[in-house]
């Protein structure tokens, strides 16, 4: 059997995408490569910055020299916004933008048919709606304990900074019939928990011809009793309206776990980064959430070095974050993405400044994590434990619906079950451990 290997560079949406063609080229006949060069490899791109659009061309070099005949194939964001780039590369044979990813096990066995040895470059413009949301039957894919199912791809906000709604074009969503359908099959296959991703999620609906909501699709899982748990990946601080806050209090299913890009804490630079909200909105939002479902994790992004990010910015942002009741920070520093308005804005902040920067929030994240953990010594939760044991503990381990990893000591036969677990105590070097008590 012929066999393939992918590469995978970027953000969940990315790796649920590789995992997805994954299945699809298993159906067709190839194999994983384990430990050899393959036949096939697939480097899925990144380019939400320039650092990252150079190690997607480093990791198409490296394809080409460390599985000499393949044939190498660059798909995802870099390959849509810079294909002539990686098409110039000696010994790659197929660029394939968002459009057409879904299709590469067909467009390889095609080549192969024709045996061609020149470069292919297909990539088409992203302005029709549905241009490349994956076919149905490809839509699940993941780990065993967690599976993503993708229901939104796109993006039309245009923040500043950003290069992804060039990249992946406008927001679709994956009808409701088939978002329901796809977690019934992931149910009846013995699945526990999904966890819903896309670009832009919050938008959900917004450009299906019945138009619909995440909060109504979120309704719809729960009226169905689709499966036992929903994890949603980023909203939008303005997504988060009190028809989304209603349902997510009233559930029973949908996990007590909030991603939320705050970006910046500063009201001057999130209107230069075009972010729709001030940070009073932000600190209502927590409020709201945390008084409504008092033992949920929020965690935020923020980007460090805007240009314009004085010392008086930064620390507005660092307030603002010390003192709400976060579980965690994601901290990125700023870096100039060409075809972006940030690129060649003035006052950009000096390199040293965003890492002294950075530093000292990923502490203060580092901190809020412990704090988190802290408070759930002692309490008792229910959680679906995963496919393999903790590496480097050898224990097994569960995530809580609020994004709590639990190791615990049991038998092999408790993986992929659904478990009742009492937290006892948090490691010397911060790990939470507790106790099966079913």
């Amino acid at each position: 059997m012929p066999t393939f290997a992918i590469i995978t560079l970027g953000c969940k949406v990315n790796q649920y995408e590789s995992e997805s063609l994954a299945c699809a080229l298993k159906e067709a006949g190839w194999t994983a490569a384990v430990d050899s060069p393959a036949d096939l490899v697939i480097v899925n791109t990144c380019t939400v910055t320039a650092s990252a659009g150079r190690q997607s061309l480093q990791a198409v070099r490296q394809a080409v020299r460390r599985h000499p005949g393949a044939r190498v194939v660059a798909t995802g964001c870099d390959a849509q916004i810079e294909p002539e780039r990686l098409a110039a590369v000696d010994g790659i044979s197929l660029v394939v933008g968002q459009a057409d990813k879904a299709r590469i096990p067909e467009l390889v066995s095609a080549m192969d048919r024709k045996d061609s040895l020149s470069p292919v470059t297909l990539v088409s413009a992203l302005d029709c709606k549905g241009t490349h949301l994956p076919p149905p039957g490809h839509m699940v894919a993941g780990s065993r304990t967690r599976p993503s199912l993708k229901i939104q791809d796109g993006c039309d906000a245009f923040c500043t900074y950003c290069i992804v709604p060039y990249t992946r074009g406008p927001c679709r969503s994956l009808p409701a019939d088939q978002v329901l359908a796809q977690i019934g099959e992931l149910h009846r296959a013995g699945y526990h928990e999904v966890v819903l991703t896309g670009i832009h999620l919050g938008r959900y609906g917004r450009d299906l011809a019945l138009r619909r909501s995440l909060s109504g699709l979120l309704a719809a899982i729960e009226e169905t009793r689709a499966i036992s748990r929903v994890r949603l990946s980023s909203i939008e601080p303005l997504e988060f309206d009190p028809a989304l806050i209603g349902v997510l209090t009233a559930s029973e299913r949908v996990c007590h776990h909030f991603h939320i890009p705050l970006q910046s804490g500063d009201d001057r630079i999130l209107k230069r980064m075009a972010r729709p909200y001030n940070s009073a909105r932000v600190r209502q939002l927590v409020s709201e959430l945390t008084r409504a479902m008092p033992r949920a994790a929020i965690g935020m992004d923020v980007l460090v070095g805007f240009p314009g990010e004085s010392q008086a910015a930064f620390e507005n942002t660092y307030r603002l974050v010390a003192g709400l009741p976060l579980a965690y920070l994601h901290v990125f520093p700023f870096s100039p993405r060409s075809g972006t308005p940030a690129a060649t804005m003035p006052d950009q902040v000096p390199a040293a400044v965003v890492k002294q920067r950075c530093a000292a929030l990923r502490r203060l994240g580092r901190e809020k994590r412990q704090a988190f953990y802290r408070r759930f010594v002692g309490q008792c939760f229910t959680a679906p434990v995963e496919g393999r044991r903790d590496p480097p503990s050898g224990q097994l381990k569960a995530v809580t619906d609020n994004y709590l990893p639990v190791l615990f000591s049991g038998p092999d036969r408790l993986m992929n079950s659904v478990v009742r677990l009492q937290i006892e105590r948090l490691t010397s070097d911060g790990r939470i451990e507790g106790r099966c008590i079913d």
